[in-house]
């Protein structure tokens, strides 16, 4: 993959993400989180299986692969997904933006943990600044309340989302195409997020209108089915912590979309975290990229 064909997915990638907030804030206005989380996941697998399998490809059918398969699912798109729509139920969609976008700092370090890489000291430096971004952030909420489950919802959603994205790498995935294998992890989600969600939160508060269908259409395909192939598609082609640098432009879009459509406003201690998040994650980044090319 080319250097521009990555640049060109990773706006594209963050633009889907970056409006996905907002649309889930719109949705959460008509039904709950997590049978929310698990329609999506419905929606989205179904589009991904049918294109997949529109394409000839076939079913994966290796148990280590559904195994690898099961593991991605259940960090990304079932733990991951299930928190982050949780979260932002509890927060607006810019500062549930800006908490997501933590997870490359995340992936820097299980990668570390994980797949033994190292990190130079200008990584190091962009970590530290993002995570001291992340405390400024969260420090309206640590009194307690609803804003600090969500803040703390989002911040262990970033951890799974970030799990995911080394595992992937770690464990060698490439004999299954990203189609398929995000559009089986997408129906494996499904069947643990959608019987929880009824059980949890069951049906009463859900209004089936246009309301609930158009935003979670939008959170289910384009910023979640689309995004995710794309994203298994990248971090084939690069280290876990590259494949994440679409996150330092996410919030810029979550927070602009939230401007524009549902008229929110950050505060100065928000926009302070949240330039420090991605100065941090912009620097960590750059090092590792830098640290990348080194190696080749």
């Amino acid at each position: 993959m080319s250097s521009k064909a990555v640049l060109a997915v990773v706006v594209l990638v963050a633009v889907l993400i970056g409006g996905n907030f907002t649309a889930l804030k719109f949705a959460l206005d008509h039904s709950t989180p997590l049978l929310i989380a698990g329609m999506r996941t419905v929606i989205g697998g179904t589009f991904l299986l049918g294109f997949a399998f529109l394409r000839g490809e076939r079913f994966p059918t290796s148990r280590r692969d559904l195994f690898n398969i099961f593991m991605v699912s259940l960090s990304i798109t079932t733990v991951s997904s299930g928190l982050l729509v949780f979260g932002v139920s509890r927060v607006t969609a810019g500062v549930a933006s800006l908490v997501a976008s933590t997870m490359p700092m995340f992936t820097a370090v299980l990668a570390l943990v994980l797949m033994k890489t190292q990190i130079s000291r200008l990584a190091g430096l962009g970590l530290a600044v993002g995570f001291a971004g992340t405390l400024v952030l969260a420090s309206p909420s640590l009194g307690g309340g609803s804003a600090t489950i969500g803040i703390v919802s989002l911040i262990v959603s970033a951890i799974a989302w970030a799990f995911g994205n080394v595992y992937m790498k770690w464990q060698d995935m490439t004999n299954v195409s990203p189609i398929m294998l995000v559009g089986v992890q997408l129906y494996m989600s499904a069947m643990c997020l959608i019987p929880f969600a009824l059980v949890v939160e069951g049906t009463s508060d859900t209004e089936w209108t246009i309301g609930l269908f158009a935003p979670l259409l939008y959170a289910a395909i384009p910023a979640n089915a689309v995004t995710f192939a794309l994203l298994a598609t990248v971090v084939r082609k690069a280290t876990p912590t590259q494949a994440a640098s679409t996150a330092y432009l996410i919030p810029l879009f979550g927070v602009f979309f939230g401007w524009l459509i549902r008229d929110e406003r950050l505060g100065i201690v928000e926009l302070m975290g949240g330039v420090l998040i991605i100065m941090g994650v912009y620097v960590l980044v750059t090092a590792n990229t830098r640290q990348a090319a080194e190696v080749r």
